[in-house]
């Protein structure tokens, strides 16, 4: 496998997946994406497990956690929790300075919840085949901190003390990812998934500040880049294109089947985007429902993608030099889903990226 290179990376057309699937083993999970994302396979979450979910998967090590009966919550009130602070604070110090130290660090995600990422590693190391890239993901600072409460109910981000904690244990994490993949020396790509975005400005979170969430952000972010991987971010709804488009991202990963029409109308800043070398993940292929899902075909996703892609055709981005910062993706995860329509997902998202490739490309 040759030197990565993830500052020249370029997606091509390429397909990758969004995170989840609706199956019960990881060997059935990392044989579907190496048939259908060969060039960028991701690690698999599986929802089966209760560990790999969006509140428990990326909580590991962080101190106030408590996990019982199913729910998780934080609680700094314990008599241990002074104790597990300063021993957090104490550990972040080293990684943030040496972002390799995390590798045997708090920060590292164990096999108990994400073995996915270790199946994914081994079996990259195994194969004879080179990837063009691969990719990981975690679960963004703001949808963490408003879907975890204490027992009182108080979101995690209300609290400072546990909220600086969280974001940078994900941070990281982050950080971590990129880390445990850099002996595969490929490009490593790493989506923040923040649905909870969905939600911004709505009065549920009218009284939060955007800056606050951009810092946050920006500083999983920022640990992911100095590790030497691409950051992006996934929201799987309508959010603030302006708000997210003013990050110092890698890539913007977006429901293009649903959401289209609300990201175009930040056309001037989706081009400012992609000059400074912007990925788009073009989240093309449905994963709403099967009734969804099966009124597709490659056919009609690609006219979709290209009546798209042609309202940001001028000056120098021409269909072609549009895909080249392309990346085909389903819209979300698929593991909500059956296994039958998880598969079609796949297969369409497979078909789309070899026909826009074989035809620009």
């Amino acid at each position: 496998m040759s030197s990565p290179s993830n500052s020249h990376f370029q997606p091509a057309g390429l397909a990758t997946l969004i995170g989840s699937l609706p199956v019960d083993t990881y060997d059935k999970a990392l044989e579907w994406i190496t048939t259908y994302t060969p060039q960028i396979p991701l690690w698999p979450q599986l929802p089966s497990n209760p560990l790999e979910g969006m509140m428990n998967q990326f909580v590991e090590g962080l101190p106030g956690i408590i996990e019982s009966g199913g729910s998780t919550i934080f609680n700094l009130e314990t008599d241990t929790f002074e104790a597990e602070q300063l021993s957090f604070w104490e550990e972040y110090l080293i990684t943030a300075e040496d972002p390799s130290s995390t590798l045997t660090s708090r920060f590292a995600v164990s096999n108990q919840r994400a073995n996915g990422i270790y199946q994914l590693k081994k079996l990259l190391q195994e194969n004879s085949s080179t990837p063009s890239a691969v990719k990981g993901q975690i679960t963004g600072p703001f949808t963490l901190l408003t879907g975890i409460t204490d027992h009182n109910k108080r979101l995690g981000y209300y609290e400072p003390t546990f909220r600086e904690m969280a974001v940078k244990a994900l941070a990281m994490k982050g950080a971590w990812q990129v880390e445990f993949f850099k002996e595969l020396n490929l490009p490593i790509i790493i989506f923040i998934d923040e649905p909870a975005l969905a939600g911004l400005g709505s009065s549920a979170f009218i009284s939060i500040d955007k800056d606050d969430i951009a810092q946050d952000l920006s500083e999983v972010v920022d640990a992911i880049k100095s590790s030497g991987g691409l950051a992006g971010i996934h929201v799987c709804a309508n959010t603030d294109w302006t708000f997210l488009l003013s990050l110092e991202l890698d890539v913007l990963s977006f429901d293009a089947h649903g959401f289209f029409d609300k990201l175009i109308t930040c056309k001037k800043l989706v081009h400012a985007f992609l000059e400074r070398g912007g990925i788009i993940a073009w989240g093309i292929v449905p994963t709403a429902n099967a009734e969804v899902i099966n009124k597709e075909s490659v056919e009609s996703l690609v006219a979709l993608w290209e009546h798209q892609a042609e309202q940001l055709v001028g000056g120098k981005w021409t269909m072609r030099t549009i895909l080249t910062q392309t990346l085909i993706t389903p819209s979300c995860g698929t593991g909500a889903i059956t296994q039958d329509a998880a598969l079609k997902v796949l297969e369409l998202t497979h078909g789309v990226s070899e026909t826009l490739r074989s035809k620009y490309l």
